[in-house]
Formats: structure tokens, sequence, C-alpha cells
């Protein structure tokens, strides 16, 4: 497992791309509504990734700048966004973007701040957002409602542990002086056997595939799955929690 957050997706590039949920289209909404954001906003999606987040605000006609330090992750968000003329993909990270003094409306970041450095990712924002702009910091987290997703927690907690990305106390440091608050959206996936596998295994806490421990892992997936496929299918379900700030 990488220690390095900029390479430790490396290797899971290819499922990450196919496997990972993207986000519900209200999350623009919310921006729109709540930090004023328009076609005529300029976006930095820190931590781009293949671009679930960015696609979304590009669709809504912004124009996107994609931050992110992995070069195979910034090459995937190139061919999916390849079709959209707004967007540009920036070789930087969260505390050194690259990007101009004051050149932004609104920062997001997709399932991404728990990798930052808080206090110089909060340097680099203040010094890019424009005045009065705005903060979003985007999770989808996994719902624990009885059945297949209690279990699923359970086999993910039995063969790779892992703990909540989402600290409430960090993200108020990072505001610290702004005015924030939280928003919840339902998602959910619909997955076949080799879509459970892959989201497993696009996740930085999962055994690295061709390992022992990954073996174990997607059999009891696949035990898992059988019991609760309807139509070939189970449903993953999530939260969507956003989080806005602004320093204005």
């Amino acid at each position: 497992m990488h220690s390095d957050p900029t390479t430790r997706f490396s290797s899971r590039v290819a499922d990450y791309e196919r496997y990972r949920p993207s986000y519900p289209r209200e999350v623009t909404a919310l921006a729109a509504r709540e930090c004023g954001v328009t076609a005529a906003s300029a976006v930095a999606d820190i931590g781009c990734g293949p671009g679930f987040l960015a696609r979304l605000f590009l669709d809504a006609g912004c124009e996107v700048f994609g931050v992110e330090p992995n070069a195979q992750m910034r090459q995937a968000g190139e061919r999916m966004m390849g079709a959209y003329a707004r967007f540009h993909s920036v070789a930087g990270r969260a505390e050194a973007t690259g990007l101009a003094d004051g050149s932004v409306d609104l920062i997001a970041a997709g399932q991404a701040f728990h990798w930052f450095e808080p206090e110089a990712a909060r340097a680099e924002f203040r010094r890019i957002l424009k005045p009065g702009g705005w903060v979003m910091l985007v999770w989808n987290e996994r719902r624990p409602e009885p059945g297949f997703m209690q279990e699923y927690e359970r086999t993910i907690a039995q063969y790779a542990p892992e703990t909540s990305r989402i600290d409430r106390e960090t993200i108020a440091g990072f505001f610290r002086g702004a005015a924030w608050h939280e928003t919840r959206f339902p998602n959910a996936q619909q997955l076949d056997k080799a879509g459970l596998r892959g989201r497993v295994a696009s996740s930085s806490y999962a055994p690295q595939t061709g390992t022992a421990e990954s073996g174990a892992l997607m059999q009891a997936l696949d035990t898992l799955f059988e019991r609760y496929r309807r139509e070939g299918e189970v449903t993953v379900r999530y939260d969507t929690r956003v989080f806005c700030g602004s320093w204005r």
C-alpha cells in the first residue's frame, strides 16, 4: 500500500473510473442556490481524479480546472472530459494548485479532502479564490442500512479495515472564521458481481489485487452478492455529504 496519497491510486485507476459512484445533480443545484454558481463561474476541482464532480459542473456550463497530482488519474480525467471545451487539466495538488491568485469562484473537492494537508490547503484555497468565493467538500458515505449494507460493512471491516474519511473537527478547523454548513443527499449504485468487486478494489483501503488478502475479500463479496442480488444486481446506498463554506 502506498503511503503517499498522490500515488496510492495509481494501480486502481481502471476500477476507479468504472465502478466509483458519481454524485447527484443536487450538488450543482446547491452550488447555484447557496454559492451563487452560474454558467459564468470558474470552478477548481481539487483532486479531480477521473472527473465525476468536474463533469457535473461542466454540464452546468461552468469553466472547470481539474487539479490532480496523480498522472494516471489525471489522464483518466482528460479522457473523460476530452469533449468539454471548458475543461482544463492541471498537474497540481491542494497545497500548490498552480492556479492564479483570485482566479476561481468555487473550489470543490470530491472524495479528496481527507488526503489534503489542511492548513496548507486552506492557505492555497484562500489565495486562488475570488473575493466572496466558496469551498465545497463532498463525500459519498455508505449508508449502513439493515440487510445488505450492514453485511457489506461487516465484510469490509473484516478484510479491509477503514475509518470514516469525514472528520468534522478537521473540517471546522479548515473553515474557521467562515460560515459553513452541511447538506446531505441520497445516492445509490446498482452493481452486478463484477461491479461490486470493482467498487471495493477501487478503494485505497482494499488489499492490492493478486494478494491472498484480496482473494479472500473477493470471495466474501461473491458470497454476499449471491445472498442479496435481485435481478443480477445489488444496491449500494450512500449519503452524499456536502460541506459548504465561505470566508467572505
